[in-house]
């Protein structure tokens, strides 16, 4: 690195160096570019696959913008992401890019049921997902698990998005996203 070009690291204080996803299905589609704030101003949106160039940073804070508390805002969203990160921070002492990008691989199911029907019988068959969706599907357990712990209970969604990401980086069976996962998994086992 030149010693006059400052590094790019997230909010100023979280580096994207050694950083690496570890299940080679998912390498190609968890983006680990480095930016300053996560946002790109909806420039992927309209070409095919280009969210898979989208930071995954990014990518957690659009699925934080669902409907419903931080619905449209982004601005509201970036700062739950910030203030989870350091909460991960304060409680684990890792890089929260790193224990975000273990709880992505470990909430992406690999299996999943679709329907077939044959002359108006429905059967149920596992089928494997693609990368691009196991990524979507384990930020959307995260997201969903967060937003759900922190209804109806004096935690922010902050400290429930922090918990979520550091129970699924340890593959806890505490995390929503880890118990979607499994459950993913054990219906397309049985529908084999």
């Amino acid at each position: 690195m030149n010693k006059y070009k400052a590094e790019i690291r997230l909010f100023e204080k979280w580096s994207f160096d050694d950083l690496e996803v570890n299940d080679p299905g998912l390498k190609k589609y968890v983006c680990l570019d480095p930016v300053l704030i996560p946002t790109s101003g909806g420039r992927h949106e309209h070409r095919r696959f280009k969210k898979s160039e989208v930071n995954i940073a990014e990518r957690l804070v659009n699925m934080l913008m669902r409907p419903g508390r931080a619905g449209g805002k982004k601005a509201r969203a970036i700062n739950f992401v910030k203030n989870a990160f350091e909460i991960i921070n304060l409680r684990s002492g890792k890089n929260p890019l790193e224990i975000l990008v273990k709880a992505v691989e470990n909430a992406a199911p690999s299996e999943e049921t679709t329907r077939i029907s044959y002359g108006g019988v429905v059967y149920h068959i596992s089928v494997d997902i693609s990368a691009q969706r196991r990524v979507d599907l384990a930020l959307r357990f995260i997201s969903n698990g967060a937003r759900e712990a922190s209804l109806n209970n004096p935690k922010t969604i902050e400290e429930c998005l922090a918990d979520e990401l550091l129970y699924a980086a340890a593959r806890d069976p505490k995390s929503y996203a880890v118990q979607k996962r499994d459950e993913t998994e054990r219906v397309a086992l049985a529908s084999r």
